[in-house]
């Protein structure tokens, strides 16, 4: 039987806007702390407060297919550690919108991602869309497009690699949710992402030691748009395609960039509105592209959960 749960494209959204709210916490902490040091807490906090779903969560994991297993340790180690870090690390260097808006990248690695994984089916007027989005991405991502720096570059690369590991994650975590509860799924990428923080923050060498003062911004970062949002989003995940999830977590990159204008002194260069314009234009036509009779990825039935 094919999967008949009521799409939930509009609770991704809301989890993605939650996100957003991500910078006014994350973009002071990057300044004082290191962003492996950053990411570490913000796992320890999250696994402290679900501790007691975590045996739960463990024999879901022993009773998972080795694909399902590999998938949440790459969504643990990979989307949640990893590519947080990287994320932290471009918010440093950077100023605090590019690095926010360079995640509108996430539907077109996604829709590749979902081909592979999922049996998702592009069609060629799939390159309609995610040419302008890359074109609008390098845009996005420098100031003067034709007048880059290495400072710049490095930013807009973490952000990018960010951007692929995440939406990298969305796709396996609608591979995992298909048959695990999404409460599970939430405790295990916390859960597998505290060691590979750990590790993380001992290969960079990392301080662990954090202050009071930063310890309530550190608490607020992985409840609100940590473990709130993601709670939010797995359910949601669960009966939403991977094409149109990944549309939705668009919220997460326009809100942080409104926040970032009004909150935390951020510009944009006219080239920058530009490819943001370009970006959004883009992918929201993709969006839309996938509800009309002609989407341009042909998505498999998805069984129903016994």
């Amino acid at each position: 039987m094919t999967d008949r749960l009521p799409d939930r494209t509009w609770l991704i959204a809301l989890a993605a806007a939650l996100w957003g709210t991500d910078g006014l916490l994350r973009k002071p902490l990057s300044g004082q702390l290191s962003a492996s040091t950053v990411v570490f807490w913000e796992h320890l906090i999250a696994v402290l407060v679900l501790l007691p779903w975590l045996p739960s969560a463990l024999r879901a994991f022993r009773e998972a297919s080795w694909r399902q297993r590999g998938a949440l340790l790459a969504i643990g180690a990979g989307a949640s550690a990893v590519a947080t870090a990287m994320f932290t690390e471009a918010m440093k260097l950077g100023d605090p919108i590019t690095p926010l808006v360079l995640q509108k990248l996430q539907p077109v690695v996604a829709l590749v991602a979902a081909t592979l994984l999922l049996g998702e089916r592009l069609r060629p007027g799939y390159w309609t869309f995610a040419v302008p989005a890359l074109a609008g991405a390098w845009l996005m991502a420098f100031a003067d497009p034709l007048d880059v720096h290495l400072r710049a570059v490095v930013a807009a690369l973490l952000a990018i690699g960010a951007a692929v590991l995440w939406a990298i994650g969305t796709v396996l975590g609608r591979l995992v949710s298909i048959d695990m509860r999404s409460q599970d799924v939430m405790v295990l990428r916390f859960a597998i992402g505290l060691p590979a923080s750990a590790v993380v923050l001992g290969w960079q060498g990392s301080p662990v030691g954090i202050t009071l003062d930063q310890l309530w911004p550190l608490i607020g970062l992985a409840l609100i748009p940590g473990l709130l949002s993601l709670a939010l989003y797995y359910v949601g995940l669960r009966s939403t395609a991977a094409a149109r999830a990944t549309v939705a977590e668009l919220a997460f990159p326009a809100t942080a960039a409104v926040i970032g204008v009004l909150a935390l002194g951020g510009t944009l260069s006219a080239t920058q509105w530009l490819g943001l314009v370009v970006i959004a234009g883009s992918v929201t036509a993709l969006g839309l592209r996938e509800r009309s009779s002609s989407p341009v990825v042909a998505a498999p039935p998805v069984p129903e959960r016994a």
